[in-house]
């Protein structure tokens, strides 16, 4: 991803958390100075926490920054750190490759129930889920790549 392109996801990745964040000290506000609650900005909160865990993971969290149990692949030589990244890669690529027809269905499906006070479409509230799926599933065929390539050693 280009340097602009990463601005551009860390910039909305952000904005979700401020909004996230507004919503809920608003709520905290409401609840205990006011003593009236808002249902709508929970229910906010709860919709900016999904979009922002799963933007966050497709667009700003580098594959470096990825918790991963390597205990094994750290003992390997470099010549088995590549073989093991490069089945990792494409282990991660078929099989969220393989959920993406059925999510992506399941999310077009859930079009017709809406959220109980904002009334937001239940598709629109998953939808970042699909975008996770697809941005996972393209980084791990371009991380494959350049294990491939002749720079491997800068991919370990």
């Amino acid at each position: 991803m280009g340097p602009l392109l990463r601005k551009g996801a860390d910039l909305v990745g952000v904005a979700i958390f401020a909004a996230m964040f507004c919503a809920f000290l608003l709520q905290v506000f409401m609840r205990y100075v006011v003593n009236r609650p808002l249902g709508w900005s929970d229910e906010l909160s709860v919709i900016l926490y999904v979009w922002g865990i799963f933007w966050g993971a497709a667009f700003m969290t580098t594959e470096r920054e990825h918790v991963a149990l390597d205990l094994v692949y750290t003992a390997l030589p470099d010549r088995g750190k590549r073989l093991f990244a490069a089945l990792g890669a494409l282990i991660v690529a078929a099989l969220f490759g393989a959920a993406l027809p059925a999510t992506a269905d399941y999310v077009r499906f859930m079009a017709r129930e809406r959220t109980s006070v904002l009334g937001v479409r239940f598709d629109l509230v998953f939808a970042p889920f699909v975008l996770f799926l697809v941005a996972a599933v393209l980084r791990a065929l371009l991380r494959f790549r350049r294990l491939c390539g002749r720079r491997w050693q800068d991919e370990l």
